[in-house]
């Protein structure tokens, strides 16, 4: 069973692979056979997350790009090729959050929030899928949702309303590039505590979290690895495309 999992030959793009919960994912292919381009704004964290892969083995490498300036992810492509010839995997995990009240929302700030969470999205996937298909290159998109992407959550209004905005696009994209044998599927993850959720993390909070979760603990970023390797193999998620996997401790399942 372990050759269906196997990501050897691979190579994965994983856009947001300096975040906390984008970096394990990363690992989590590169553990599994796959070359890693670690892609983030921040160059130092990335570098940081390669040298992890590299200490246990696998084998990756750094790139600075910004989801948000379109030359910047063309250019990407273009120094992940020369780098690796092409690339089988997108993993698509940038962020950004704000607890800003509804009333208060500046458009500057929303747009912001858009631009990364969503726009950051369809262009990277513009980008990197076009040429998936020009090199006859199938493989996997995996975009990184959210649980309020179904469920609204109070204080983070944009956020949720970007992330609904990811599904949507998954499922689209789904569609469009399944003749083409390119599989697009989003993780909707629970609560994992990461750099841009801790700030509107209060006591209050996680007991309402809590209380709306049935395994009663926030999510380890090791605990999003089995899905992403699943949905990054072609021998293991072959005819599963246009879904919206949880891993959210039973968030999603819960009523009342």
């Amino acid at each position: 069973m372990g050759n269906l999992f196997d990501l050897t030959g691979k190579t994965a793009v994983a856009i947001g692979g300096n975040s906390v919960l984008g970096s394990s994912m990363a690992l989590g292919l590169a553990e599994h056979g796959a070359k890693v381009a670690i892609v983030g704004r921040n160059l130092e964290k990335a570098e940081e997350v390669v040298k992890e892969i590299e200490a246990k083995g696998g084998v990756a490498k750094a790139f600075q790009a910004d989801v948000i300036d379109h030359k910047s992810l063309e250019q990407l492509a273009l120094d992940v090729e020369a780098w690796s010839g092409g690339w089988d995997i997108v993993l698509n995990a940038p962020g950004k959050n704000s607890p800003t009240p509804f009333f208060d929302l500046e458009m500057d700030e929303w747009d912001d929030i858009m631009d990364v969470n969503l726009k950051g999205i369809v262009v990277t996937c513009q980008i990197f899928a076009k040429r998936m298909i020009e090199q006859g290159r199938k493989g996997s998109i995996i975009n990184i949702s959210s649980v309020s992407s179904t469920t609204p959550l109070s204080k983070v209004f944009t956020y949720s309303v970007s992330k609904a905005g990811v599904n949507s696009v998954t499922q689209f994209l789904a569609r469009e590039f399944a003749p083409h044998g390119i599989r697009v599927n989003a993780i909707i993850p629970g609560f994992f505590p990461a750099e841009q959720n801790r700030k509107i993390l209060s006591e209050e909070r996680i007991a309402s979290i809590m209380g709306h979760t049935p395994m009663n603990r926030f999510g380890e970023p090791g605990e999003l690895q089995g899905a992403t390797v699943w949905l990054a193999s072609d021998a293991a998620s072959s005819f599963v495309t246009g879904t919206l996997i949880r891993v959210d401790g039973g968030f999603g399942s819960m009523t009342i």
